[in-house]
């Protein structure tokens, strides 16, 4: 088993070697967005994950700036993705969960692009209500199956789809026009109304076989029931997805190594399109990032999926590959707040396109650009609908910093005040402790300055 291991993450290795990076050449960036679904800030080895295999991505960050503390405002698939083409938080795009945001598309970073003379494709989930088709060059857009019937019959994966739908876009776009793609892979989101949930490809069987993959510290009825009472209930949808998934030993391990194999599935077809930039010679005049819509409870709390404030839910990955930044910094991580609103701003900068005045993020391309670290926010709002009842799933708020979080769920006045410091796991409500009463205070006009900001 070690043995096809080895020999498999040699491999994908092999598909992907880099030249050195020289300075971009004269003309506008191209533009990839490797936008992958349900993967928090941990889903990869190059992050200290002593599970899953991500060669690819851990290339991409050892030639470009990996961030390691980037989160999203929202956590769920169809609000963040809203997020990411508009660089809005919710309250002002106007997508609560999964309609078509209210911004304009020409205010989203696609639509701004495409203007400017880019050949602009989409390609895989888009979430956001009915899928634009006139509003892209190349649109193909499908999610929720993993494996996704062609027009001849055929079965193929939708990581498959995904890859290769990708490849078709580089491969027939124009050569004389600057280019921007965002590959929305599917994976890896469960298939929720199938009791596998996590259906990989039948070649990714052998992977993490002879693997026991460590149940998380609060993976426990213990740790759950000090949740709010509204959330550790039966009736919470993240404790009904835990049942679906985690509430055996034998199950954590069956799902989670499914859910790793497609995990390393999309890291493979990430390195197939970055040997496509390489051999199409585009790859050192490309902006490259990868990231996630939203981060994943692997059982922490007794809750599976996302949705909540929690670290484990707001937290994803990103790694961006910029032609621009100097080899010295090449292979380096920042613990800034980057946040998913950053990112159409940051790309319509390394574009040379003016954001509109209605995107709320900043470009953080000087994080590994400028000689010296500019000021850059220490804290954020986080805000997130009530999604078909309170019971289902409540609405929740927060005011983030790095060493202390609050929280406040507006369906039910209730507050929570967290020490990160001291409580990693979010497991000590401070809120109703005497000694904590002034920066309680602070906290909550602080919040809500930044929630109005949001508007």
């Amino acid at each position: 088993m070690r043995h096809h291991l080895s020999v498999l993450l040699l491999s994908l290795i092999a598909l992907w070697t880099l030249p050195r990076l020289g300075a971009a050449e004269a003309g506008p960036l191209n533009v990839v967005v490797l936008y992958a679904d349900d993967w928090r800030f941990d889903t990869l080895s190059c992050a200290g994950n002593p599970v899953v295999k991500t060669p690819n991505l851990d290339r991409l960050a050892a030639e470009g700036t990996r961030f390691t503390r980037s989160c999203v405002t929202t956590s769920i698939c169809g609000v963040s993705r809203a997020t990411l083409f508009t660089g809005q938080w919710m309250s002002r795009h106007g997508n609560p969960a999964f309609q078509m945001f209210k911004t304009p598309l020409s205010e989203t970073y696609p639509g701004l692009l495409r203007d400017q003379g880019y050949w602009v494709g989409h390609v895989g989930k888009w979430h956001n209500g009915k899928f634009p088709q006139e509003a892209f060059d190349f649109g193909r857009s499908y999610s929720g199956r993993h494996f996704i019937k062609e027009p001849d019959g055929s079965m193929v994966h939708v990581t498959q789809k995904n890859q290769k739908d990708a490849l078709e876009f580089l491969d027939t776009r124009p050569k004389d026009k600057p280019f921007c793609l965002t590959l929305a892979f599917f994976a890896t989101h469960a298939e929720d109304q199938n009791p596998k949930q996590y259906l990989y490809q039948p070649e990714s069987e052998s992977l993490y076989k002879d693997v026991k993959i460590t149940v998380p510290a609060t993976g426990s009825d213990e740790h759950f029931k000090k949740l709010p009472a509204f959330i550790a209930n039966e009736k919470n949808e993240g404790r009904n997805r835990w049942h679906w998934r985690f509430d055996t030993p034998e199950k954590y391990q069956e799902y989670m190594k499914a859910y790793y194999r497609m995990a390393t599935e999309v890291d493979t077809a990430c390195g197939r399109v970055l040997e496509a930039l390489k051999s199409q010679g585009v790859l050192d005049r490309t902006l490259v990032i990868f990231t996630t819509d939203n981060g994943y409870f692997h059982g922490e709390h007794g809750l599976a999926d996302k949705w909540y404030p929690y670290e484990e839910s707001i937290r994803v990955p990103l790694i961006v590959r910029d032609p621009r930044t100097p080899e010295a910094r090449r292979g380096g991580t920042n613990d800034e707040f980057v946040l998913n609103v950053d990112l159409a701003p940051t790309i319509l900068a390394a574009t040379g396109v003016k954001a509109p005045a209605t995107m709320q993020g900043q470009d953080f391309a000087p994080l590994y650009l400028a000689a010296a670290p500019p000021a850059w926010r220490q804290e954020f709002f986080y805000e997130h609908a009530t999604i078909k009842s309170v019971d289902f799933i409540p609405s929740s708020e927060a005011l983030v910093r790095k060493e202390v979080k609050y929280l406040f769920w507006p369906d039910f006045k209730h507050e929570e005040l967290f020490d990160l410091k001291t409580d990693a796991q979010e497991e000590h409500n401070l809120a109703a402790d005497p000694a904590r009463a002034a920066q309680l205070v602070e906290l909550r006009k602080r919040f809500e300055e930044l929630k109005s900001a949001a508007r």
